[in-house]
């Protein structure tokens, strides 16, 4: 088992190039399989997720050519309707979009109920809501299988979400790009990940039009065909190095990003006292490690709020912030397990349900520690940057889910980290 050995307590200085975004790419390979033709991906960031992805496409049938680490041409004219496989499938919380691509190809759809990170009871009830409009019969077999079915072709139909939530809105937008007739969804979800989902489809033949609002337009098409498309930069990731910076301190430059995707996570650098440039594709952060953080509160909030998947990283912010902070989560009921990691290194931090206090502290302090989940990896991460000495952190498979060559970036900009087997890093530390 791999563990990260990293020493602590120096500024980070240099500039990071940011990967295309997972949450964009895990939703554009499904999509493919609605594609007769050959679709040419760019910009594909390297992490497990995708190449897990990947291989559920493979094993039904699709042709998979790599161009270069970051490109890929998948031809899915031969692509069968085949049960995914169980082991990969759990693998992936993103792997439900098979039900919405496989419905709206051809009309049937049996996948397994995804896995991912667990952050609490996280329902697919709007999906099936939204699948049951588009005239499918939905139903989840004992051994957790989800099986979607149409006599005759999905339909165009209006659909509200009763909550916004990003996954049954990409759901449906693939579902119903080939329906008949046209669909809407309201209280839609607006991440750019779902932009960049309708993009793609659209550069395929699709008819997507609101895109970005609480209501998108789906005029079905009888067929899709293939494309070049590249993958919009990950937010989370850009916010993740930022964010990083602000902790240890130092000068970073996050490069070939969206600034406007960055601004509910620059807002709050800023209102913290880091100070925050932006030019066309980059956004630097500077922080001097000796001048404090101030305190503030955050609530998580669907975009164009405060991302749910930067809360783990603010909260050691926070608790090193002078002064008391409240971070609200506003999206998921069980996300603070990470919080007792983050006390093993000394953070002053109590948490209430989906309430989580922080008493800032002047230091963390090194020690072992284990990950939790993805974002909560990359927390620990900065939490052993900035504290004084060595730190060690388990299961970093779920940082490798998400952060594509995040070792090389972090050596790139200063940081000393290594990966290494879990008997050596026992022995690191004496």
């Amino acid at each position: 088992m791999e563990q990260y050995v990293i020493r602590g307590g120096r500024e980070l200085y240099g500039s990071v190039p940011i990967s295309g975004a997972k949450n964009a790419a895990l939703g554009i390979l499904p999509g493919v399989i609605l594609c007769r033709g050959t679709c040419r991906i760019e910009n594909l960031p390297q992490i497990s997720d995708v190449a897990n992805m990947l291989e559920i496409l493979s094993s039904m049938g699709a042709q998979i050519r790599y161009l270069n680490k970051n490109t890929v041409e998948i031809n899915s004219a031969h692509v069968k309707n085949l049960p995914t496989p169980y082991e990969v499938v759990r693998k992936l919380r993103a792997s439900y979009y098979l039900i919405g691509a496989l419905l709206g190809r051809f009309g049937h759809a049996e996948v397994a109920l995804p896995g991912g990170c667990d952050f609490g009871f996280r329902p697919i009830d709007q999906h099936i809501k939204g699948f049951e409009a588009l005239g499918a019969t939905v139903s989840i077999t004992d051994g957790g299988i989800v099986e979607a079915h149409t006599e005759d072709g999905v339909v165009g139909a209006e659909i509200f979400l009763d909550v916004v939530s990003v996954g049954a809105t990409m759901n449906i937008m693939l579902a119903a790009a080939m329906a008949r007739g046209t669909t809407v969804i309201e209280n839609a979800a607006r991440e750019p990940h779902i932009v960049d989902l309708a993009n793609f489809l659209n550069t395929c033949g699709a008819d997507i039009t609101g895109a970005g609002t609480d209501v998108i337009k789906i005029r079905g098409v009888e067929e899709l065909h293939g494309c070049t498309y590249s993958i919009i930069p990950d937010q989370i990731e850009a916010g993740t190095y930022l964010t990083l910076a602000a902790a240890a301190g130092g000068e970073v430059t996050v490069t070939g990003v969206i600034p406007k995707h960055l601004e509910s996570i620059t807002a709050k650098l800023s209102e913290m006292g880091a100070e925050i440039i932006e030019h066309d594709e980059s956004v630097t952060v500077r922080r001097p490690r000796d001048r404090r953080l101030r305190r503030i509160n955050i609530k998580t909030q669907p975009y164009p709020g405060f991302p749910t998947d930067m809360q783990p990283q603010f909260a050691v912010l926070l608790a090193l912030a002078d002064g008391t902070s409240i971070l609200t989560e506003g999206i998921y009921d069980n996300r603070y397990k990470y919080v007792n990691e983050l006390r093993r290194m000394g953070a002053n931090a109590t948490v209430d349900g989906r309430i989580a206090v922080f008493e800032g502290v002047e230091r963390l302090s090194p020690a072992p520690v284990r990950a939790t989940d993805l974002r909560a990896g990359a927390a620990l991460i900065m939490a052993a940057l900035a504290a004084d000495g060595t730190s060690t952190i388990d299961e970093v498979r779920y940082v490798e889910r998400g952060y594509e060559d995040i070792i090389k970036k972090l050596r790139a900009i200063g940081a000393d980290v290594k990966c290494i087997e879990q008997y050596e890093a026992t022995k690191a530390l004496g």
